[in-house]
């Protein structure tokens, strides 16, 4: 066996390795290359215009009747008869109650006997006071005998005019036991029956009546909104609709639309200093009953029409740490460019843009989040829907989306 020495087998070893490391440095650095230049980003932009556009606010409210009657009777007895049908239709004027007519025909009856009786005795009375009245020229009669006779006839005059009056109230009684509709609509729940005794103008109804064709629905706006509004207008951001400015639509508790349109019938002068809102009232035609009071809907109320509106799709928008809205814009340049914004509301699927952004600019729609202001972009159509179109295909946009 041959035995190598340590210093020997290091010499043995390492020299090779010492002469192959230049070799392989060499080589490495021959490798190293310049790094590639990052391809430009590519962005699908469209190019802003303005368009006239009716502004709508949803404003939630509940319904009410159109007219509500509480009926109450007016005259004291015994309820005999109940002429309707709970929850049923009734008329203006039909009989709703029967209250036991026996004792107001008999006062009636009584009244004009009292006044048949004194126009019985007034024709005598006044043949007697004018006989009076002649013999007083020739001095046949004191004069005291003519004034009393003259007093018996007015007295007996007066007792007419008095019994007529007992008589006409004793109708009007009596008539108030046909307890009748004062209006047209649906009654509910009757809170008496047969036989119940009733006071006149008591406090409990005995049954509410409500119009609910047409009907109403009451819906509050803020007053921040409110001025907002008034200052639109003032500064003729937007105008008012002379057409059909005043119509409104009804969307129901389920999502669905009311088929009928109503109209805006007042704004209310006072504020709630509760809730510093203001309440609208509108109108809206129930043929069918669909509407009942206290439903929840919400109503879309025309605010006017913005002529120089700004629509951009919502996923143009991100925002910054502190929930501003931002887009991206290709300057004259080609280099991506922020904008800070301010949005209005939504419609639809788009953003309603109030400053940050003018009608003819370039706005990127997709892409942005590849590219940092002031980076040059490569700029391809958008189409709504889909995907960026790359520079081949991009001529087939319609006009006014392509740049």
């Amino acid at each position: 066996m041959q035995y190598v020495s340590l210093s020997t087998f290091h010499h043995t070893f390492w020299r090779p390795v010492a002469c192959l490391l230049p070799v392989l440095l060499i080589c490495a650095a021959c490798r190293r290359e310049e790094p590639a230049a990052a391809p430009t980003p590519e962005v699908a932009t469209i190019i802003l215009k303005s368009q006239p556009l009716l502004l709508r606010t949803e404003l939630p409210g509940r319904t009410s009747a159109y007219r509500v009657a509480e009926i109450r009777p007016q005259v004291n007895g015994l309820i005999q008869k109940r002429l309707f049908t709970e929850g049923a239709e009734v008329r203006a004027g039909e009989q709703l109650y029967q209250i036991d007519p026996a004792p107001f025909q008999a006062a009636l009856d009584n009244a004009k006997a009292a006044l048949d009786r004194a126009e019985a005795n007034l024709p005598a009375i006044r043949s007697k006071a004018q006989r009076y009245q002649e013999a007083l020229a020739d001095k046949s009669v004191s004069q005291q005998d003519f004034d009393d006779a003259n007093a018996a006839r007015k007295q007996a005059e007066a007792d007419i005019e008095y019994y007529r009056a007992l008589t006409e109230t004793a109708r009007i009684n009596l008539d108030y036991t046909r307890v009748l509709s004062p209006i047209s609509g649906r009654i509910g729940t009757s809170s008496v029956t047969e036989g119940a005794i009733v006071t006149a103008y008591q406090p409990t109804a005995l049954a509410t009546l409500q119009q609910l064709d047409p009907i109403y629905v009451d819906v509050t706006q803020s007053t921040t909104e409110l001025l907002r509004l008034q200052r639109q207008w003032r500064n003729g951001q937007m105008k008012r609709d002379g057409t059909n400015g005043d119509q409104v639509e009804l969307l129901l508790e389920d999502g669905s639309t009311y088929a009928l349109k109503g109209t805006l019938q007042f704004r209310d002068v006072s504020v709630d200093p509760t809730t510093a809102t203001v309440i609208l009232r509108m109108v809206f035609a129930n043929p069918e009953g669909v509407l009942l009071p206290g439903m929840f809907v919400r109503t879309l109320v025309e605010e006017g029409v913005n002529q120089q509106a700004i629509l951009i799709p919502q996923q143009a928008v991100s925002r910054n740490p502190k929930g501003e809205p931002l887009a991206m814009t290709v300057d004259a340049a080609g280099k991506a460019e922020q904008r800070s914004l301010q949005l209005d509301r939504a419609v639809g699927n788009q953003w309603l843009v109030t400053s940050g952004l003018a009608a003819g600019d370039r706005l990127i729609v997709e892409g942005m989040q590849n590219v940092k202001p002031g980076q040059p972009v490569k700029v391809v159509a958008f189409e709504e829907g889909g995907q960026p179109q790359t520079a081949a295909n991009s001529a087939a946009q319609p006009a006014g989306t392509q740049h």
